[in-house]
């Protein structure tokens, strides 16, 4: 009886125990919109006390806590919000203060007014403009950015330099949407002059992205690479502006046939991007950087492929690796035929274009590992090319860039293939091992680059050892003193 009253008990165990766990969970209270809104803008309130302390204390560093924050500001706000925050956090000398009232609806606010700084005005401004941009209101939010750039502008403080580099961001996407961004281009040049005149690092890197961003649009690779030939882009910029400011410069040399330097561009803007998030930036920088591989003749690594935020974004650049490296013209030309709308959207097309030599190399290669003897006839038929003039031609060119060891025997139209070289005794083993000790060196260098240490407070240390040091001396020399007059007076 009692082994069978055992198990018993333990199952009325376990359900007043589930029973307990049930009854334990509560569901939280739904919030109000007015509360959600009240929440924003304490939430705000607290960031805009945060902007007065880098000023007061001239820290940059304030200012890029309030930006780090901006990501989840902007998915709050709406107009009841902004108009709040503009009607009472606004002083009323700002300029613009009435014009940024009307893109917003009509409510009604109770707080009082409380009058900051114009770095306030200014932050205000810009998270309108955001506002605006992300409500698909371009029309609006250009004359917004407008008036936010020439309030900047009048600024010359270094505590609004880093909110000013956002500031012309979004001024330059607000242009962007609305289709104008050529309009743009000399504001962008002459801010660019004032910020390196000024040393403002923050606007340097920003300003620099966004001309070669502006010119890329417009595919104006010439001048993009004068822009770049003529300035020098700041090494005490974030890691954001880094990383994009290296894809731009990837991008720019595999327009210009610089394939080697495009892969170290782009690897180094993927590994500086925030790992995490920035998914976007990441598809984009990952899909020019295939492509770049397959242009060098390299093959891309499979894990790439299996990555699970850019399984779906590659899935045409997988079906064009596959055909590259089985170098089937046919696969080839289906693939580009069915993405080609894609590839053109994505800015890839003109280099996936350029694949079709490598194609027909590798299914060159093939043909010379499968045959010591094959006719140019079948040579163009196997390659599905026009005539064996152009298989003649192609191998020819195969020959002289080392891709096959192989003669043609131009009377009898035949291609012969030769044993191939040890790569051992070229200079191949070399030239990798090269490549991946710049490559460890440049991550070694990078690593020690974005370490920051604190500047004043190691000052402070030395000082602080410095008189230590002194206290120290004057306390040997002040018990040396007491023992000659302790001597003295023995004497």
């Amino acid at each position: 009886m009692a082994t069978k009253s055992a198990p018993k008990k333990a199952a009325e165990k376990k359900k007043v125990v589930e029973t307990k766990d049930v009854e334990m969970k509560e569901v939280a209270p739904v919030k109000s919109q007015a509360e959600l809104d009240a929440l924003t803008i304490e939430d705000i309130k607290e960031q805009i006390i945060i902007l007065e302390k880098s000023v007061v204390s001239k820290e940059p560093r304030f200012v890029m806590r309030v930006l780090r924050q901006l990501a989840s500001t902007r998915r709050r706000l709406n107009d009841s919000v902004l108009r709040q925050l503009i009607k009472n956090h606004q002083s009323d000398s700002y300029d613009f203060k009435q014009t940024l009232l009307g893109y917003l609806a009509t409510t009604e606010s109770e707080d009082k007014p409380q009058y900051k700084s114009v770095i306030s005005d200014v932050y205000i401004h810009m998270l309108t403009l955001v506002y605006l941009l992300d409500s698909k209101r371009i029309n609006d939010g250009v004359p917004c950015a407008q008036a936010l750039i020439n309030k900047v502008m009048s600024v010359n403080k270094p505590s609004m330099q880093a909110l000013g580099a956002r500031c012309f961001f979004y001024y330059s996407r607000a242009f962007e949407l609305a289709g104008r961004l050529h309009e743009i281009r000399t504001i962008l040049h002459g801010r660019l002059r004032t910020a390196t005149l000024r040393h403002d690092s923050e606007g340097q890197a920003q300003l620099l992205n966004l001309l070669l961003r502006n010119y890329i649009h417009y595919s104006l690779y010439e001048q993009a690479e004068k822009l770049i030939s003529k300035t020098t882009f700041p090494e005490t910029a974030n890691n954001n502006d880094s990383a994009r400011y290296l894809f731009y410069l990837g991008k720019i040399k595999a327009t210009q046939l610089e394939y080697s330097e495009a892969f170290q561009n782009l690897n180094q803007a993927i590994r500086k991007a925030p790992q995490s998030t920035a998914i976007g930036f990441k598809q984009a920088a990952t899909k020019l950087l295939v492509v770049v591989q397959l242009l060098l003749g390299e093959v891309p690594d499979r894990l790439i492929f299996r990555d699970q935020h850019l399984r779906l974004a590659l899935q045409p650049y997988l079906q064009l690796t596959q055909a590259v490296l089985a170098g089937d013209l046919g696969s080839f030309v289906t693939v580009l035929e069915r993405n080609s709308e894609q590839f053109t959207k994505e800015g890839t097309m003109t280099l996936i274009n350029r694949l079709r030599h490598n194609v027909i190399k590798t299914g060159i290669k093939s043909v010379a590992l499968s045959y010591s003897r094959i006719s140019l006839t079948d040579v163009a038929e196997k390659l599905q090319l026009d005539s064996p003039e152009d298989a003649e031609y192609i191998i020819a060119k195969s020959i002289r860039d080392g891709v096959i060891e192989a003669s043609i025997n131009h009377e009898k139209g035949y291609m012969e293939t030769h044993d191939s070289v040890d790569i051992y005794r070229s200079e191949e083993p070399l030239k990798a091992y090269h490549a991946r000790i710049r490559f460890c060196l440049d991550i070694h260098n990078h690593s020690i680059k974005a370490m920051r240490f604190p500047p004043k407070s190691y000052n402070d240390s030395l000082e602080d050892a410095q008189k230590q040091r002194e206290r120290e001396q004057q306390d040997l020399e002040y018990a040396k003193e007491i023992a000659e007059e302790e001597d003295d007076g023995l004497l």
